[in-house]
C-alpha cells in the first residue's frame, strides 16, 4: 500500500480540522447535548468513516478495504469500553454536565497525538523485527483473559495514575472549578484547576487503552496508514457516543465477553503471522513454520462483527430480563449528573 505523502498531509489536516470544527460548533458554548443532537452528531462521524472506507476499498483494493473495516470496527468497539472508565473519571472529578463535552474533546485530542507516536513506533518496530508479533499476540491473549475477568460497574472508585499525581504535586491546583477555565490567578499566583487536570486524566487513560487497541489493530493490518485512520475515525465521535449511549452502558453486561473473545482471536492470529515469518532461533530453529494455518482478513472481519452482534443481543435480552423480573421499567437514562 503506497500512501504519498501529500495524503497523509491531507489526510492529518481533515482530522484535526474535524477536532476544530467540533470544539467552535458544539464545545465552545458549554451546555450539556441532547439525545438528539448526540444521535445526529455520532451518526455523522460513523457516515463520515464509512464513506472514508469506501474510498479506500476503490483506490487501494478489496483487501486493504477490508483491514480498514475490520479495524475499525475492532477500534470502536474498544472505544466504548473506555466510556465506562471516562465515566467514573467524570464522576470523581465532580465535572459539571455543561463541561464534559469539552473536558472529553480536549482529552481524546491528546490521546490521538499520543496514539501517534505509538502507531509510528509500532509500525517501526514490526518492519525491523518480525518477533514483535510473538510479544504483541501474547499481549493480547493475556489482556483477553483479563478483559474477560472484568466487571464494569459506573460506582466503581477512580484510582489516579502517577502522571496525574505528579501533574498535581508539582503544579499548584485550586480544589474548585472556575467556569470551563484551566487556569486562574489567585494571590497573583497562576494555578490550574480541575477541568485542566480531567482533561490530562482523560488523555493520559485512554493512552493505557491504546496498549491493547494498537497491537489489536496491528493483527488485522500492517499498514500505518490504516492503523492510524481506524484509530483517528474511532475516537472522532467518542464525544457524542459518550452521551448518546448513557445509561445503555450499564446494559451491556457482555461487553467484556465479546471483546476479550475478538482480542483473543487477534492475539492468535498474531502468533500465527509470526510463525509465517518466524526468525527466533530457539522456535523452529529460526525458520519459518510452514504448517500454521493464515487467518484471511474476510474470516477476521466475519469473527468481529459476528462477535459484536451476539454480544449486544445477548446483553440487552439478559438486562431486560433481569429488570423484569425486578419489577423494574425499561427506561434508559443519561450517566448520572456529577
Amino acid at each position: 500500500m503506497n500512501v504519498p505523502l501529500w495524503v497523509w498531509a491531507v489526510t492529518i489536516a481533515a482530522v484535526a480540522a474535524m477536532f476544530v470544527f467540533d470544539f467552535f460548533a458544539h464545545v465552545r458554548t458549554p451546555h450539556e447535548p441532547t439525545f438528539r443532537e448526540s444521535a445526529f452528531w455520532s451518526a455523522v462521524y460513523i457516515g463520515i468513516a464509512l464513506i472514508f472506507g469506501a474510498g479506500l476499498w476503490a483506490v487501494w483494493g478489496p483487501g486493504h478495504g477490508a483491514e480498514y473495516f475490520a479495524g475499525y470496527v475492532t477500534e470502536k468497539s474498544l472505544s466504548v469500553d473506555n466510556l465506562f472508565v471516562f465515566l467514573i473519571i467524570m464522576t470523581t472529578f465532580a465535572v459539571p454536565r455543561i463541561y464534559q463535552q469539552k473536558v472529553l474533546l480536549v482529552g481524546i485530542a491528546i490521546a490521538l497525538v499520543l496514539r501517534g507516536v505509538f502507531i509510528w513506533v509500532g509500525a517501526a518496530a514490526i518492519e525491523r523485527f518480525s518477533w514483535v508479533f510473538y510479544v504483541f499476540g501474547a499481549f493480547l491473549v493475556y489482556t483477553a483473559i483479563k478483559v474477560a475477568r472484568e466487571q464494569h460497574d459506573p460506582d466503581a472508585e477512580y484510582h489516579e495514575n502517577r502522571f496525574i499525581k505528579l501533574v498535581e504535586r508539582i503544579i499548584p491546583t485550586t480544589p474548585d472549578y472556575h467556569g470551563d477555565r484551566l487556569t486562574v490567578v489567585q494571590a497573583g499566583r497562576r494555578l490550574i484547576t480541575p477541568m485542566l487536570v480531567v482533561m490530562i486524566a482523560i488523555g493520559s487513560t485512554d493512552l493505557l487503552f491504546a496498549l491493547d487497541s494498537i497491537p489489536a489493530i496491528f493483527g488485522l493490518t500492517k499498514e500505518p496508514y490504516i492503523v492510524f485512520t481506524t484509530n483517528a475515525f474511532a475516537l472522532l465521535g467518542l464525544r457524542q457516543l459518550y452521551f448518546l449511549l448513557g445509561g445503555l452502558l450499564s446494559r451491556l453486561v457482555y461487553l467484556s465477553v465479546g471483546l476479550a473473545i475478538i482480542l483473543g482471536f487477534i492475539g492468535v492470529k498474531l502468533i500465527l503471522e509470526a510463525m509465517h515469518t518466524n526468525e527466533v532461533p530457539f522456535i523452529n530453529g529460526g525458520e519459518h513454520i510452514s504448517w500454521a494455518p493464515e487467518i484471511p482478513i474476510w474470516v477476521s472481519l466475519s469473527v468481529i462483527l459476528g462477535t459484536l452482534l451476539v454480544t449486544i443481543v445477548a446483553s440487552l435480552v439478559k438486562t431486560r430480563y433481569d429488570r423484569r423480573l425486578a419489577g423494574v421499567g425499561d427506561e434508559t437514562q443519561l450517566p448520572p449528573t456529577a
